[in-house]
């Protein structure tokens, strides 16, 4: 197998496995708590090699996992004070660990090889060169066979999980009432999404574990609204961002994480601006399609309103109208010409008038508002 297909196939073992976490943090509103761990694991790293000795030591995973644990403990523990907001808590926490890690490595770990850039932008096309090798059989990088097992990890509690997660993500007090723990599957996600991001730490840096683990999701939440649409969605944007990003990079000749981290804004950016549900253009659509059909309503109420009465040709006057509705003589026109195109007014000897079907509908939309003022005034 060449060193880019590896490498091609690593990113995207790694887009999916932080993508699947990465839903629930967006969907609970805690994607800056995904770049607060994938720092602070540092100092669990850090510990973890200062009791072992070792880089290759399965305590530094178990290090990095309690260390992200830790970071959301004392992020929720200062949140609960109510004196600072869960924001601010994650700027002084993340900080605060991210920085005696940088400290213990540059006061205590000169000569290890635990570099600081490294874990930040870290770097794929160094990834192929760390060999798996069984029995001295070379069965490809290291690196696509350790995310490979954390995928799996991530996919299963996912799957067993689905149920619970869905309903402690949406609503924490039926889970309660329903005999679920909100507190176990929180913790339980802060440890995958820790355990997801000290795996990639040497393969693909941090920026862009918290690109693949909130920036895919995000992107999928644009285009879909079911969950297992989204968590599909997620994975299948987050290997082709990482495919993608590859493809740049080879072009450009440049870094091949930023690459990808580079890609992934752009797909996001796209979609923001594009998707069909809650893209930008839609959404400027929508509003503008309300704002239209509320001013057609409007003009049918007003007219409605002195229909028959003494100041009809005053009231609803072609020329005279627009002092009373005070609107743009261009808007009015367009308004006009939209609700006769669609045979609710008619203009009769410069008076603008109602149609059957325009009175009908007027009376109908009155009472829609009126019903739904009582409701909500019950």
């Amino acid at each position: 197998m060449s060193p880019q297909l590896e490498i091609q196939i690593i990113s995207v073992i790694v887009a999916v496995a932080c993508s699947l976490p990465g839903v629930f943090l967006v969907l609970r509103k805690m994607s800056m708590m995904s770049d607060a761990i994938t720092h602070t694991i540092l100092l669990g790293i850090v510990i973890g090699f200062f009791m072992t000795n070792s880089l290759t030591s399965p305590f530094l995973i178990v290090g990095a996992a309690l260390m992200g644990v830790f970071t959301v403990f004392l992020t929720e523990m200062l949140n609960s004070t109510k004196l600072v907001s869960e924001d601010s808590a994650i700027g002084i926490v993340f900080p605060l660990l991210f920085s005696i890690a940088i400290i213990i490595i540059s006061r205590y770990a000169g000569s290890v090889h635990l570099d600081t850039d490294s874990v930040l932008l870290g770097e794929l096309a160094f990834a192929p060169f760390d060999r798996m090798r069984i029995f001295g059989v070379d069965i490809g990088a290291k690196s696509m066979y350790s995310m490979g097992i954390i995928l799996i990890i991530n996919l299963l509690f996912v799957i067993i999980f689905f149920k619970e997660l869905k309903i402690v993500t949406f609503d924490s007090a039926l889970a309660t009432v329903l005999g679920f723990s909100p507190a176990l599957i929180h913790y339980s996600l802060m440890t995958i999404v820790s355990i997801t991001a000290v795996g990639a730490f040497e393969s693909v840096g941090s920026i862009l574990v918290i690109a693949f683990m909130i920036g895919s999701p995000v992107t999928a939440y644009l285009l879909t609204d079911d969950l297992k649409n989204m968590l599909i969605l997620s994975g299948l944007i987050g290997g082709l961002n990482g495919i993608l990003g590859y493809q740049l990079a080879s072009i450009l000749d440049v870094s091949i994480a930023g690459s990808m981290a580079l890609m992934t804004g752009i797909v996001f950016l796209l979609v923001f601006i594009f998707s069909p549900r809650r893209g930008l253009l839609t959404t400027i659509n929508r509003r503008k399609h309300q704002r239209i059909e509320f001013a057609g309503k409007s003009l049918m109420f007003h007219l409605y309103n002195h229909e028959g009465k003494e100041d009809e040709g005053l009231e609803g006057g072609i020329h005279t109208i627009e002092n009373h509705l005070q609107w743009n003589e261009q808007f009015l026109k367009s308004i006009i010409k939209e609700l006769k195109g669609k045979e609710k007014i008619y203009v009769e000897d410069g008076i603008i008038k109602l149609t059957e079907s325009g009175r009908e509908y007027a009376i109908r939309s009155y009472e829609e508002i009126i019903s739904g003022f009582e409701t909500g005034t019950k």
